[in-house]
């Protein structure tokens, strides 16, 4: 379908981090996702954006399958349908819409494959807000090097999320991005946990508000153990972990001024 995430983007290689289980590797314009099939959902997603050439493009496209897969392989719309789940992107959908207008217009509505999708709480709060707006932050924050950005997201795909029609519900999702520094690779990480807001008890049960998504900026090498992906390159980049920095654990975001860069 297209060439997919680019290792060399930031111009020092960056492999594409993968799971140790078997995944479906699905390339799209300018990012790529790694799908669990066994879960329907991606175990990793990575994505290419360059700031400087972003383009400012009205929403279009429509969620569909991507006919590379089953349709008992990906999670389609039969699990959002009449609830409050939301098909979360998980690249979102301008991250790849850059450069020379149509082929970022292609770029950005290949984002509406379901296997870019993940179930989210709907509605919207200010710490889901900063959630997504994190790789603008980054982004603004690199805008001496290039404003290029490598961005990695999936669920934390545990045995222990809830069921619902077929599935089970991701309660975190989490989230790298790369750039380069003045000294070299340079990444930070985030989770989001949205389990005070999802209830799944009875099957076709809605999902209902019940509180705030809680973000975190977290040790890399802590979201390696969360999700058993390999993110070796990116824990020795970390922010968190550079000499000097101070011990954070898991630090709570409420705004992006709390952001360690």
């Amino acid at each position: 379908m297209s060439d997919g995430y680019d290792a060399e983007f930031l111009g020092t290689p960056l492999p594409l981090p993968r799971p140790a289980h078997d995944v479906r590797t699905l390339p799209y314009p300018r990012f790529t996702v790694l799908l669990d099939p066994e879960r329907r959902l991606a175990a990793v997603t990575a994505v290419n954006i360059d700031g400087a050439t972003l383009q400012s493009l009205p929403r279009t496209g429509d969620w569909r399958l991507d006919e590379r897969l089953r349709p008992d392989e990906q999670t389609g719309p039969e699990v959002y349908a009449r609830n409050d789940l939301d098909r979360g992107h998980l690249v979102r959908r301008r991250d790849p819409g850059w450069g020379p207008p149509a082929p970022a217009r292609a770029a950005s509505e290949a984002t509406f494959f379901y296997p870019n999708a993940a179930p989210q709480a709907a509605g919207f709060n200010q710490s889901k807000e900063l959630w997504l707006g994190l790789e603008d932050h980054v982004l603004a924050y690199a805008e001496s090097t290039d404003q290029r950005v490598s961005v990695f997201t999936a669920p934390v795909l545990e045995d222990s999320d809830p069921p619902y029609r077929g599935i089970r519900v991701p309660l975190r999702f989490w989230k790298v991005a790369a750039w380069r520094g003045p000294d070299g690779l340079a990444a930070a990480g985030f989770v989001l946990d949205q389990s005070d807001l999802v209830d799944t008890r009875e099957e076709q049960k809605a999902v209902p508000l019940l509180g705030g998504f809680r973000t975190f900026q977290v040790p890399i090498i802590d979201i390696a153990a969360l999700t058993g992906v390999d993110l070796d390159a990116l824990t020795e980049a970390d922010v968190l972990a550079r000499p000097g920095a101070r011990e954070t654990g898991w630090l709570p975001l409420d705004t992006a001024k709390d952001i360690v860069l």
